[in-house]
């Protein structure tokens, strides 16, 4: 392992130490709908992907208001790839923190995105509204819509191949371009324990520089779930789209706390 990816590894343990010990967790009466897509809870999961493995952590805590909740959760992603003779080294290959709340009495919701690629020294972070709408038989939805900005650590030649200035070299952390999404979270009950989930997102690209443009577009998830018991469940995912990097699989288990 190189000392990039010590350095990866380090950061992510570091993270998730600071993270575990900084809020503090709240313990529910009974145990919160797993299937919900704006259900809040404490958590733990461990994924089995086609570019390494995910690990997960989440806390909700205490927001001093009875009409809402909130969470935090921490995702490190595509560990020991290479290992395993998947796509990817050994080390972390990116990073997930998401802060989620929820008014239990309007169903809006509002959520914090951050993610960081170690290996495209690129990141987001974006701020986006949920609203949960009336159940229909079997079906809920939810749809969503934010705006966020892209944070990258430029190299000069990122932003212009075919210039000749005479120095290459990193130019530091900018924010090349910003953006708009569109999305829908949706759930369909199969039965009392599987069910469906596809949720599409839109990306937009507001402004800056052009060449980012291929970060933006569509994406899709779909997913099947199982619950195994009222604390824990095992799900199985399937991202696609323009927006993506190729295209992802996972399967992971999920705790409820």
């Amino acid at each position: 392992m190189t000392l990039m990816n010590v350095s990866r590894t380090i950061t992510a343990v570091a993270l998730a130490s600071v993270f575990s010990l900084s809020i503090t967790p709240v313990l529910a009466d009974e145990y919160q709908d797993m299937s919900d897509p704006m259900a809040v809870y404490s958590q733990a999961g461990f994924g089995v992907t086609n570019k390494g493995l995910n690990f997960k952590l989440g806390q909700s805590y205490d927001t001093n208001n009875d009409a809402t909740m909130a969470m935090h959760v921490l995702e490190a992603k595509g560990f020991a790839a290479d290992s395993l003779n998947l796509k990817g080294d050994d080390s972390f290959d990116s990073l997930r923190y998401r802060h989620f709340n929820v008014n239990t009495e309007s169903g809006l919701g509002a959520q914090i995105d951050v993610n960081w690629d170690f290996d495209n020294k690129i990141g987001s972070a974006s701020y986006s509204i949920i609203q949960a709408l009336p159940k229909m038989g079997a079906v809920q939805l939810y749809p969503l819509a934010g705006i966020g900005i892209n944070v990258a650590d430029i190299h000069s030649s990122l932003i212009d191949p075919e210039a000749k200035t005479g120095y290459e070299g990193s130019i530091g952390y900018t924010i090349p371009s910003s953006f708009a999404l569109l999305g829908l979270y949706s759930k369909i009950e199969l039965t009392d324990n599987i069910w469906l989930n596809y949720n599409p997102m839109y990306t937009s690209q507001l402004g800056g520089i052009e060449s980012f443009s291929d970060l933006y577009g569509w994406q899709h998830e779909i997913a099947a779930s199982y619950k195994i018991n009222s604390q824990s469940n095992i799900r199985a995912f399937w991202n696609f789209g323009e927006a993506n990097d190729g295209t992802d699989f996972r399967v992971e288990y999920n705790h409820q706390f």
